[in-house]
């Protein structure tokens, strides 16, 4: 069967070109690229406010997602799918980027979306997921957002989460803070905090530490901060390391590489406990959005107010005293940090 023609499509009075439009995506679903495409102007001001001057990776599946597709790893990089750091080569003159460093010290230059135009783009290369930094192009060190990950381990699912979900909420309020929740689009629930950029990544990560130890210690069989898988048991695990530099969690109405083609969607606490991941999807979000609007424009650049972070520094302060407290293991590909502890898994260190 002949490709069909590209098409141009017009965002907020950009011309945008679409090669490819009938691409299938989602084949079990037949959902195509100018599916995506719509989907994402049908959503354009929650997408956009998620992303905006963010410096963003782009998840990239230029062929679409199949349940045989792979993506590529460093060890294998002949995957169907791979995240893009960079800017693409040949981007149009209106895609603006942020410089970044990476814990290695080295450096690139990342897709900042200044306007819906550039998702739309991002979405003709293959993009089906963005991940944009909890900083602002016009401060790269200092976060914006506090982020939360609840982690459903095996043995647990989202319902799991969503009962630990009002415990941080409630947690997140006594220490002066507002949460907003969303579905991971999988397994998880995301809590997004806006926070004032005067922290750098290495507060921001340890007030997050602070506030995972406190939950566990309020729910010890539910909730873990251990970064061994070893050590976690079927609890809900907050990886405090999604705060550390270089590390993305999914925006706000992206489109997840699953079978369901779920989308992140962000939530009310109230109805947490009463919906489940797969009812948010590529199309029926787009009917959501038009209901409800956008729950996350809190959290977008430059709103307010913000909160501060100096009553869970403090919290981390007294654990310190207390002994609950010190630092705890970075990714393995980061270098040794000043403070961790041996970055050893614990049975291996036995031996």
């Amino acid at each position: 069967m002949a490709k069909a023609p590209a098409v141009e499509v017009e965002v907020r009075g950009r011309p945008v070109r679409v090669s490819s439009p009938d691409r299938i995506c989602f084949a079990e679903l037949g959902i195509t690229k100018l599916d995506l495409v719509e989907y994402v102007i049908a959503v354009g001001d929650g997408i956009l406010a998620a992303l905006l001057e963010r410096p963003t990776t782009l998840e990239r599946w230029p062929k679409g997602w199949s349940a045989d597709a792979k993506r590529a790893t460093r060890q294998d990089p002949s995957g169907d799918a791979f995240y893009q750091k960079r800017v693409p080569a040949g981007a149009p003159p209106y895609v603006q980027t942020a410089r970044i460093a990476f814990p290695s010290g080295r450096t690139a230059d990342e897709v900042a979306p200044t306007e819906l135009a550039v998702v739309v783009w991002a979405v003709n290369l293959g993009t089906l997921t963005f991940h944009p930094w909890p900083v602002t192009r016009s401060d790269v060190d200092r976060p914006d957002q506090l982020r939360i990950d609840l982690d459903p381990q095996p043995g647990t699912d989202f319902a799991d989460a969503a009962r630990v979900a009002p415990h941080l909420r409630e947690l997140l309020a006594a220490h002066g803070l507002t949460g907003f929740p969303k579905t991971s689009g999988g397994r998880g629930i995301h809590v997004f905090v806006p926070i004032e950029p005067r922290w750098d990544f290495v507060q921001t990560r340890r007030a997050t530490i602070a506030l995972g130890r406190e939950l566990t210690r309020q729910l010890p069989e539910a909730v873990t901060v251990n970064w061994w898988k070893e050590e976690r048991g079927q609890r809900i695990f907050v990886d405090y390391n999604q705060m550390a530099r270089d590390r993305t969690m999914a925006s706000t109405y992206s489109v997840r590489a699953n079978a369901h083609a779920t989308v992140s969607a962000p939530l009310t606490w109230d109805e947490i406990g009463s919906v489940h991941p797969d009812d948010f999807t590529v199309r029926t979000m787009a009917a959501r959005f038009a209901a409800v609007g956008d729950l996350f424009a809190p959290l977008a650049a430059g709103a307010q107010p913000r909160g501060s972070l100096d009553s869970l520094l403090e919290l981390a302060d007294r654990q310190d005293r207390d002994g609950d407290g010190g630092d705890l293991p970075y990714p393995p590909d980061y270098p040794k940090m000043p403070g961790e502890p041996p970055r050893v898994q614990p049975s291996r260190a036995k031996h």
